[in-house]
């Protein structure tokens, strides 16, 4: 297991021993929209989910605050997103998160390849209860550095996503809705041009009711070649 702490706004801290940890895909509100990505992705090889919206179990110690994942090649990417946190007291936390994903693994099978890397979550979280009446207008942001040059990949709202309670609501009809565990919400489009496998990462989710954000960065590290 993986153990986690957030800092809530009040400067409280929150420890949380993750059990479980799933990761939405094809999580787009329009789901029509998402059968056009399903089918633009099939084009490059990515086999197409049995359904939409998907969910997939990730080994829980996948789940970190860390400012460095270690990649075995050129061609990963994370992916901006937000996550649902039950805590030991049973609260639900919202907080960034940036599900690292390798691209060359995805198109032999995306639950493998959600497999191969991290989810990096921020350190500081919000209650869910207290964002809840404005959760459409929170913004998700991510940036990537290549060269020490960054530029903004994605740029969006939580309206493009399926909300935190639809998922709640799977949850419970899995009896899932455990303490320890995590949920990831999938992510909104990528900008064009903007090369994805980069140096570095940089996501926030923010709420402009307020001007409070939530950020994570971490830097992509090629590991040495294999011995044999």
């Amino acid at each position: 297991m993986a153990l986690l702490t957030f800092e809530l706004p009040d400067g409280t801290t929150r420890s949380v021993d993750v059990v479980q940890v799933l990761n939405g895909g094809y999580a787009g509100r329009r789901q029509e929209d998402v059968a056009a990505h399903v089918a633009e992705l099939a084009e490059l090889g990515v086999p197409a989910p049995s359904v939409t919206p998907a969910l997939y179990p990730v080994a829980p110690y996948l789940a970190q605050h860390t400012g460095r994942v270690s990649v075995q090649h050129g061609r990963t990417s994370g992916e901006a997103e937000w996550a649902l946190v039950v805590d030991s007291e049973g609260d639900v936390l919202l907080t960034a998160a940036c599900d690292h994903t390798d691209r060359e693994l995805e198109v032999h099978g995306v639950a493998w390849s959600k497999n191969a890397g991290p989810d990096v979550l921020a350190r500081r979280a919000w209650r869910l209860t207290e964002v809840q009446d404005r959760l459409d207008t929170l913004t998700l942001r991510a940036w990537v550095s290549h060269d020490g040059q960054e530029s903004a990949i994605q740029d969006g709202t939580l309206a493009e996503l399926l909300t935190p309670g639809y998922w709640i609501e799977v949850l419970r009809a899995r009896d899932g809705l455990l303490p320890g565990t995590v949920l990831i919400s999938g992510t909104i489009p990528m900008a064009e041009g903007v090369d994805q496998f980069a140096d570095r990462w940089r996501v926030e989710l923010g709420d402009p009711a307020t001007g409070a954000a939530i950020e994570l960065v971490y830097d992509v590290v090629r590991m040495p070649a294999p011995i044999g």
